[in-house]
């Protein structure tokens, strides 16, 4: 079974991503395939960043 990778490894990987999809050499198809997992890394991404957002609340809840 895959690790999970963290937030800030998921966020480079997007942005290799990003980079690959920049290039000028780069095919129709393969540009493609790379979109298909960015939109996936950024739903993981977003999922995170909620998870996250909703543990600082129940924090902040928690000392008032």
């Amino acid at each position: 079974m895959a690790q999970a990778k963290t937030l800030e490894e998921s966020l480079e990987q997007l942005n290799q991503i990003i980079d690959s999809m920049n290039r000028d050499d780069i095919s129709l198809e393969e540009t493609f395939k790379l979109y298909n997992q960015g939109i996936k890394l950024c739903k993981t991404c977003n999922d995170k960043i909620d998870k996250i957002e909703k543990q600082l609340e129940i924090i902040s809840e928690g000392d008032e």
